[in-house]
């Protein structure tokens, strides 16, 4: 049996995930973040974007968080995220056109127009299709 340690996965609104797992791989603000048992403590921040689990046993799960942070202790790793959605529930055709629709108002500025406002929602949809997509793949 590998060896595991425990992680708890939560946003304001519950707790999405408590269990035993082998890795833990999420996106940071400076890259990606393999956390194994047994890994130096931290605490970081998080880009939106999936959370990949190896839970114990190997089996894989995905989820989507939209910003938060990590934190590492030695028998524990916690994701404090805004908003968490497991990979399976995010209804990729409705991301597909929240893209469109993202992409189309960058490029139709208009005076009332906000950069910052549009720029972080096309960032936000984008983090959900690679998510959808990283759970499609083998591993």
């Amino acid at each position: 049996m590998a060896i595991t340690v425990h992680c708890d996965i939560v946003s304001a609104e519950a707790e999405i995930f408590s269990g035993l797992v082998e890795m833990v791989i999420a996106h940071g603000n400076l890259g990606d973040l393999g956390i194994a048992p047994g890994h130096a403590p931290l605490i970081t921040d998080l880009k939106p974007g999936p959370i990949r689990l190896v839970k114990q046993g190997g089996e894989h799960e995905v989820f989507y968080i939209s910003g938060g942070f990590l934190e590492v202790q030695p028998n524990m790793v916690k994701v404090l995220a805004d908003t968490v959605t497991r990979a399976g529930d995010i209804d990729e055709a409705a991301a597909q056109e929240a893209l469109k629709a993202a992409e189309k108002a960058l490029n139709e500025k208009g005076s009332e127009f906000n950069y910052g406002s549009a720029a972080a929602h096309l960032a936000e949809v984008a983090a959900q299709l690679r998510t959808v997509q990283q759970m499609r793949k083998k591993y």
